[in-house]
C-alpha cells in the first residue's frame, strides 16, 4: 500500500487555538510517541509540547502568535529516540477561524466528482478532478493548487445521459468512469479511466480510432497525464452501443492492486447488459478476466463495495444482490433471499463479535415488500429483512454506531433506527436521522452525520425529526456548496489523523474546500487508508456513500490489529 508521509495539518480551531493533527500509519510501533514543533514566521522550529505525546496525533497550540505565518512539523520518538522530520504544513498569518485547507483551481468549469492519489511520490496526496461542460475534461492539481494536466475527454463525451452516456463521458448518474491509484506500485499514482476517440492527453498527444463505440481502459502517468498503456475493453455487448463504467480498485489475489471496471448498456427492450472486468498495470496493461451476467438472476445497484468480507486475504467484488470472487467466478447471490434492486448497501464490521464481515442494504421496489435486509457478507446469508405495507422504493440508507447503548453498528432509512445484531427497533418510525452519509468528525468512536452540506450529531438519548438533528456546522458557513443530492464531492481520511476529510466547491468552482476536524481526541487509531477495504473504497463513487473498515469501529471497540500490508518502496 502507499508510502504515506505524516500528513499534517493545522487548522484555527477558534480565536485563540490551532489544532495540529497528524497521521498515524499502519505499520508504525506500538508505543511510538511524537514531538511537534512549531516555526513562527521566519524563525526557528520549537517544540511546543512537553512530555512525549502518545494517546491521539493531534496537539492544541494555543500559544501561536495568529498573525503570522505558523509551520508545524512532527517528529516521532521511538525508545527515546527522535526521529527524522516529518513533512510540514503552513497555516498562513491572520487565516480565518475555519475547519478548512483551500486549494486554489483554474476556472474552467463544474465538478461533480474529486479523487486522490499521491501523483508525485512524496506521500501525501494530490487531487483530480473532473470538469463538466458541454465536452469533458479531467483536470489534476498537486496539493498546493498548481495545475499539472488536463485530460481533454472530446466530442464522445458530448452525450451525458445518465442512463446510456457516451464513450468518454463521466461523472453522470451512478457512472464515474474515472479513479486514482498506484497500479504498478512505484510509489506515485497513475489515473484509470475509459477512452475512446477523440481523447486529448495531459500531454497533448491525441488518441485516435475509427469506431467511437469500441473503449478502452487507459493508465496515465499520474504527473504528467500521458498515456502510459491501455487494453480493449470487451466488445460482447458493443451492437448495444458504449458500455458506460464505475472503476474502482481491490487486491484480487491478495497482493496486486487491480483496477476492476463495472460496465453497463441498454438493449432496445430496455435490459441491461452487465460486464465485469478486471485489469492490471505493470508499465502495460492487461485484462485478467471478464465476467457476463448474462441472463442470471442477479441483482446490481448503484455503487460496489470491493472487500475481502471472509477474510481469506482476497477481496471480493460485492454487489447489492451477488458477489464475485477474486477470479471473477460467481460466489453467491441474494435472489433466494428476494432480495433485488436498491440504491445503497454497505460491507463493513457491523457485528463486532461475528467472523467476517456483514451487510446491510435497502430495496427499490420490492414484490416481495422488502425495505432492508441485513445479511453475513461473508456467505451470502441473509440473517434478518424488515417488509412494509405496500411495494415503494426506499431510497436511503445507512449504517454507522450513533447510539453506544446498542450493540454493534446501527442501520436506518426512513421507517427508523434498528440494532442490526438485535433486530430490535431504537425508535419509532418517525424518528431517525437523515440516511445520506457518515463522517468521523469529533473526538468520539460515534459517527457522525453530512446530510445535504451540514455536519450533524444524532441525540440518541432524546431522538428527534431529521431537521432538529443537533448540527455541528454547515458547508455555506464557509462559502462551500455541494453538488447532486447535496453531496460533497469526495469524503475519506487523507489528512491528519484517522478522522474524515471531506471535500466541496466553492460556488465557481475554483476553489477546493477541504473539511478537517478542528476538535482533538485522545483516541489513537492509525490512519484509515491504511486499512485496505476502507483504502479500497476510496477509489469507488458511483452514487456517492461513506467509507467504511474492515474491524469494529464504534462504542467500546478494541484497538485494531496492525493491517497486514506492507508500503511501496
Amino acid at each position: 500500500m502507499e508510502n504515506l508521509g505524516r500528513g499534517v495539518a493545522a487548522v484555527r480551531a477558534n480565536e485563540t487555538a490551532i489544532l495540529v493533527s497528524w497521521r498515524l500509519l499502519g505499520l508504525d510501533p506500538d508505543g511510538i510517541g511524537f514531538n511537534v514543533y512549531r516555526a513562527s514566521g521566519n524563525g526557528d522550529a520549537e517544540k511546543l509540547n512537553g512530555e512525549v505525546l502518545t494517546k491521539g496525533t493531534n496537539f492544541v497550540d494555543d500559544d501561536a502568535n495568529s498573525e503570522a505565518d505558523n509551520t508545524y512539523h512532527v517528529r516521532t520518538v521511538v525508545d527515546g529516540e527522535e526521529g527524522d522530520k516529518s513533512g510540514s504544513f503552513t497555516l498562513s498569518g491572520d487565516h480565518e477561524v475555519e475547519p478548512v485547507i483551500r486549494i486554489p483551481l483554474e476556472d474552467t468549469g463544474n465538478i461533480k466528482y474529486a479523487w486522490v492519489g499521491d501523483l508525485d511520490g512524496d506521500g501525501e496526496y494530490d487531487y483530480v478532478v473532473d470538469r463538466t461542460g458541454d465536452q469533458q475534461a479531467i483536470e489534476a492539481y498537486h496539493r498546493n493548487g498548481t495545475l499539472l494536466w488536463t485530460v481533454d475527454l472530446g466530442a464522445n463525451s458530448e452525450n451525458q445521459n445518465n442512463i446510456s452516456p457516451g464513450s468518454t463521458a463521466i461523472s453522470v448518474g451512478n457512472w464515474d468512469g474515472v479513479t486514482v491509484y498506484d497500479f504498478d506500485s512505484d510509489g506515485r499514482a497513475e489515473v484509470a479511466l475509459r477512452i475512446a476517440n477523440g481523447v486529448t492527453f495531459g500531454d497533448g498527444e491525441s488518441f485516435k480510432h475509427d469506431n467511437d463505440d469500441e473503449q478502452f481502459i487507459a493508465f496515465l502517468d499520474g504527473e504528467t497525464g500521458a498515456l502510459l498503456s491501455k487494453a480493449e475493453i470487451p466488445t460482447d455487448y458493443i451492437e448495444d452501443g458504449p458500455l458506460a463504467s464505475r472503476l474502482g480498485v481491490g487486491y484480487l489475489d491478495g497482493k496486486t492492486p487491480y483496477l476492476v471496471a463495472f460496465m453497463k448498456n441498454r438493449q432496445e427492450s430496455g435490459d441491461f447488459n452487465l460486464i465485469y472486468a478486471a485489469y492490471t498495470f505493470d508499465g502495460e496493461a492487461s485484462m485478467a478476466w471478464k465476467w457476463l451476467r448474462g441472463d442470471q438472476k442477479l441483482s446490481d445497484g448503484h455503487n460496489g463495495r470491493i472487500v475481502d468480507a471472509d477474510r481469506d486475504g482476497v477481496d471480493e467484488i460485492h454487489e447489492i444482490g451477488f458477489t464475485l470472487n477474486g477470479d471473477g467466478t460467481l460466489k453467491y447471490s441474494l435472489r433466494d433471499y428476494d432480495i433485488i434492486h436498491g440504491d445503497r448497501f454497505y460491507v463493513a464490521k457491523i457485528d463486532p463479535d461475528q467472523d467476517g464481515l456483514q451487510g446491510y442494504g435497502i430495496q427499490q421496489d420490492n414484490e416481495n415488500l422488502i425495505t432492508d435486509y441485513y445479511y453475513d457478507a461473508a456467505e451470502g446469508k441473509v440473517i434478518w429483512t424488515h417488509k412494509g405495507d405496500e411495494v415503494y422504493d426506499v431510497g436511503r440508507g445507512v449504517i454507522g454506531d450513533i447510539d453506544p447503548t446498542s450493540p454493534g453498528l446501527e442501520v436506518w432509512h426512513f421507517d427508523g433506527v434498528w440494532s442490526a445484531l438485535e433486530n430490535e427497533s431504537l425508535t419509532n418510525s418517525s424518528l431517525y436521522p437523515w440516511p445520506q452519509m457518515t463522517i468521523l468528525w469529533d473526538g468520539d468512536e460515534l459517527a457522525e452525520l453530512f446530510n445535504d452540506g451540514k455536519v450533524e450529531k444524532w441525540d440518541y438519548e432524546n431522538p428527534s425529526v431529521p431537521r432538529s438533528v443537533p448540527r455541528i456546522f454547515k458547508v455555506g458557513d464557509y462559502g462551500g456548496v455541494t453538488v447532486g443530492n447535496g453531496n460533497p464531492i469526495f469524503i475519506g481520511d487523507i489528512l491528519g489523523d484517522w478522522r474524515e476529510e471531506f471535500i466541496t466547491i466553492n460556488s465557481d468552482s475554483t476553489e477546493l474546500l477541504v473539511f478537517t476536524t478542528n476538535e482533538p481526541t485522545d483516541i489513537r487509531l492509525y490512519t484509515l487508508a491504511h486499512n485496505p477495504a476502507y483504502r479500497n473504497d476510496m477509489t469507488l463513487k458511483g452514487y456517492m456513500q461513506s467509507h467504511y473498515v474492515d474491524y469494529y469501529l464504534g462504542a467500546d471497540m478494541s484497538t485494531p490489529d496492525q493491517p497486514d500490508i506492507k508500503y511501496v518502496e
